[in-house]
């Protein structure tokens, strides 16, 4: 079966940008896209209203898919798009939808005033759930938000496109997330920054109280595992310029800073079999609702 890049969408202006991207994400890597909509059945009461019905209910999902479908093959000629449709519980029928896609991409609404997403429960279930890569797409994402902006300052599409930024923990930095992000950076002919955020040892603060001077040797320990870390991909992937960003603190508040003027955020997700509760890690979790550009979630083990 072809492996496609999946959109689960809804009609929604969320949605909409979530295809758009999926559209402009296909066209980097030769893939078709797939129109995945999920809609739940009729309560029983109103299945036999002749208005509100199964039947109507059905004709109007079957419109949705439909017309996003012929609007991207407009806006995208020669874009491969299927369209689908599944009944039942969104999120779990969209997790069980995708054991063939590469790629899942799903809309987020604007968080009003202070960018980032607001990320709602379908959307969190199916993160926490789904094994292949997730990508959040705000509302409003337009393709020139992922470049720079031309010489005259002004949005553009044909300028380079900016940064993909990642973030890692040293002490167990997983290759999936790191691949996804190097592969993301190459198609892109962009640079990749590598964000690491690091505490201070537990001693720190009482060696800041006797008047000390803070010890630049941890800071230089960790700027140099990182790049030991790095080594190895830079050799692999030789055309992606790295930038290495190192620093005590917070990584979701580096990682969101870093990223504001990135044109993708990849973070990772550990896969937990406990069904209970939704597991994406307070890192990934912060970057999600305070990032302002798509953010990728790589599930690994």
């Amino acid at each position: 079966m072809t492996r496609t890049i999946t959109v689960g969408i809804d009609g929604s202006p969320e949605s909409r940008a979530a295809a758009e991207w999926a559209a402009r994400e296909a066209g980097l890597r030769d893939l078709p896209v797939r129109l995945l909509h999920v809609w739940e059945p009729v309560p029983a009461p109103m299945a036999e209203d002749p208005i509100l019905g199964t039947e109507t209910h059905q004709y109007w999902t079957r419109q949705v898919p439909r017309k996003m479908g012929e609007g991207l093959r407009l806006r995208h000629p020669g874009l491969e798009v299927s369209c689908d449709q599944r009944s039942g519980p969104p999120a779990n029928t969209l997790v069980e939808a995708i054991e063939e896609a590469e790629l899942l991409v799903l809309g987020s609404r604007a968080l009003s005033g202070l960018g980032g997403f607001l990320v709602g429960s379908v959307g969190q279930s199916v993160i926490a759930q789904a094994e292949i890569p997730v990508v959040l797409v705000r509302a409003g994402e337009m393709a020139a938000d992922e470049h720079v902006l031309d010489p005259a300052g002004i949005p553009s599409a044909a300028t380079a496109f900016r940064p993909v930024v990642v973030g890692i923990g040293i002490d167990s930095p997983d290759d999936n997330v790191l691949a996804f992000a190097f592969e993301e950076a190459q198609r892109r002919r962009t640079a990749l920054h590598v964000v690491s955020g690091w505490q201070l040892p537990p001693y720190y603060p009482y060696v800041l109280a006797t008047g000390s001077l803070p010890d630049e040797g941890v800071a230089r320990r960790k700027a140099a595992d990182l790049t030991r870390v790095i080594l190895p991909w830079r050799q692999r992937y030789p055309g992606v310029e790295v930038i290495e960003v190192s620093r005590s603190g917070s990584p979701a508040r580096h990682l969101v800073d870093v990223a504001h003027d990135a044109s993708l955020v990849v973070v990772g997700r550990r896969i937990r079999r406990n069904p209970f509760g939704a597991h994406i890690g307070a890192v990934t979790h912060a970057v999600l609702h305070h990032a302002t550009a798509p953010v990728a979630v790589v599930a690994h083990p």
